[in-house]
């Protein structure tokens, strides 16, 4: 019982630390783009170049700081968190657009945010920065 314990908190601290990393890519995508257009550059261009910076972002903390991984980075290792990152976008999109023809627009963007992070985090944990099985 003590074990379960002891991995239920390790489980809600990683959820707690996701959140908060989430919260800092926001805060680079924003950072980035507004800074690029005051600097001149098209809305599409900083757009990309932002959300680029915020998934680099997340890359870097949740793998450093969240799941705190021991062993080196590897380009396995950031063409899965790529691949999840796509996934998540995916499904954000599908629910998106499914639960906008339900109700109001702020409820179907709340629906596809935390569906979308789900699946990020359940990705990043159990594919991505899962810990090797000699660790399990």
């Amino acid at each position: 019982m003590n074990e379960s314990l002891h991995i239920f908190r390790k489980e809600k601290q990683a959820v707690w630390r996701f959140g908060l990393v989430g919260v800092s890519n926001t805060a680079v995508d924003f950072a980035v783009f507004f800074l690029l257009t005051a600097a001149g550059a098209k809305a599409a261009v900083a757009q990309a170049v932002a959300y680029g910076a915020g998934v680099a972002n997340s890359y870097v903390w949740n793998r450093r700081w969240t799941f705190q991984m021991k062993q080196r980075a590897n380009i396995g290792e950031l063409l899965r968190f790529l691949a999840v990152n796509g996934l998540s976008l995916g499904v954000s999109l599908v629910v998106l657009l499914a639960a906008e023809r339900l109700g109001p627009l702020w409820l179907a963007k709340g629906a596809a945010t935390i569906m979308g992070m789900a699946v990020n985090f359940i990705g990043s944990r159990c594919w991505v920065f899962a810990a090797p099985r000699s660790e399990r």
